[in-house]
């Protein structure tokens, strides 16, 4: 392995969200008050990590495509038929012609990703040899009172994972993980933002939906039912608390994290 791995960044983007339909393309303000659709913001994130990764975004929709081309990003053209972004990370890789040492996903609901983040992916993936890498924050309590909140209103909002004392993925749950009103075990809230191996993809894309990664609607478990390892690496949080675009109500406080971030 070269002292620097050569390292691909998909941005996979879809339209047909179920609980946020034309996400990519909705428009967020910046702190000069001028608007970018969300898919820009999460490829001007990516960009910070330009010098160490190629980047590119996947998606099926044309509208995406001529939006991403307008503002000078690279396109990959991928099926409908993606079930998901691991799927349609794993099909942009089979259509270009790279050979990576490692991929990674960021996801296009996820703007607030910095430098430091897709960094600490890169390094965890060196020091344990995880096939798969994925980062969490340990949630403050206004970011627990926002994922009761959304519970509550009924609305899917953040993920939480929990992890053995290695750091290994235990379990992805959009319910809040562990039960724990109370206790002194904070919640790991996880972010949108994958390290693969091209031979975890394979395997990944290799297997059909598995039952808990169909009734918890988290791409991620299907490793975890396959028995391949999941290596979480905890980042900091954002001043104000990390989120991500999951719902349209998200927008406002993503707006206001953009903000915060300059």
């Amino acid at each position: 392995m070269a002292a620097d791995p050569s390292v691909l960044i998909v941005i996979p983007a879809r339209l047909a969200s179920t609980r946020f339909p034309g996400k990519p393309l909705t428009p967020l303000r910046g702190p000069d008050g001028a608007t970018k659709p969300l898919v820009q913001w999460s490829w001007e994130a990516a960009l910070r990590a330009a010098d160490v990764a190629q980047i590119v975004v996947a998606t099926d929709a044309p509208a995406i495509a001529r939006v991403v081309e307008d503002f000078g990003g690279r396109v990959v053209m991928t099926s409908p038929a993606c079930r998901n972004g691991t799927e349609r990370t794993a099909e942009a890789l089979a259509s270009i012609g790279l050979t990576p040492d490692l991929v990674i996903n960021l996801q296009g609901d996820s703007p607030l990703i910095r430098r430091d983040d897709v960094l600490a992916l890169i390094r965890a993936w060196r020091e344990t040899g995880a096939t798969v890498v994925t980062p969490y924050v340990t949630c403050d309590r206004a970011t627990e009172e926002r994922l009761v909140s959304d519970m509550r209103a009924g609305r899917i909002g953040g993920t939480t994972v929990v992890t053995d004392r290695t750091g290994r993925a235990l379990y992805f749950s959009k319910n809040l993980i562990p039960y724990q009103r109370g206790s002194d075990v904070a919640l790991k809230l996880h972010i949108g933002l994958y390290a693969y191996t091209p031979q975890a993809l394979s395997r990944y894309t290799a297997s059909e939906p598995t039952p808990l990664e169909q009734v918890e609607g988290l791409e991620q478990l299907r490793f975890l039912e396959n028995g391949l390892q999941i290596q979480t690496v905890e980042i900091p949080d954002l001043p104000g608390g990390f989120w991500e675009v999951n719902n349209p109500e998200d927008t406002e406080m993503v707006e206001r994290a953009l903000r915060n971030a300059v």
